[in-house]
């Protein structure tokens, strides 16, 4: 069962439910989706992510990414790190759904999150890091107003490779649209 906390055009972010456990497992477990977060060398049991998901159930911005039309779990987005004395945060995001990558929903899902946690958390900057290879990703946090500021070498061992990690940020007055549908004010 989701929520409609943050509803947009064709998606909505909902507090995320341990029901879906089997889904995040299954997808944790997925070289199409670990390879671009970094945790491919993790193999998560369908208990371990149970454990993970109690344990981060209740953050503050951590969110289910949900097709409106069919009320299907897409993927999940979170603001991370939150310091509400600097206000800044660290920006997640995965869509899980193969069928539901490269057609705008992790754009909308970015568009919705940073308008809350700009506008509702009074954040300030909040930044992301990337795989240098995930060109697909890269250009979605430009068209979403992410500027690069920095890389970190050869820090990232994948498929035996090393990769660079892209380090991007925006801040609140680079942040000017709205975006959530089901505001008040």
């Amino acid at each position: 069962m989701y929520f409609k906390k943050l509803v947009g055009e064709r998606i909505y972010l909902s507090p995320k439910s341990i029901e879906d456990v089997e889904k995040y497992t299954e997808w944790m477990n997925d070289f199409d989706v670990t390879d671009y977060t970094g945790r491919s060398h993790q193999i998560l049991t369908i208990e371990a992510e149970k454990n993970y998901l109690e344990a981060h159930i209740n953050e503050e911005a951590t969110f289910a990414i949900v097709e409106s039309k069919t009320d299907k779990l897409l993927g999940t987005i979170g603001l991370h790190k939150i310091d509400h004395f600097k206000r800044t945060a660290t920006l997640g995001i995965f869509i899980g759904d193969k069928d539901y990558r490269s057609k705008g929903y992790g754009t909308e899902a970015i568009r919705l999150i940073l308008d809350y946690g700009f506008n509702y958390l009074n954040l300030n900057n909040i930044k992301l890091d990337l795989m240098e290879f995930n060109e697909r990703a890269y250009a979605c946090y430009k068209k979403c107003g992410f500027k690069e500021y920095g890389r970190r070498r050869k820090c990232n061992f994948i498929n035996g490779r090393y990769y660079d990690t892209i380090e991007m940020d925006i801040l609140a007055e680079e942040f000017t649209d709205s975006y959530i549908k089901n505001k008040n004010i």
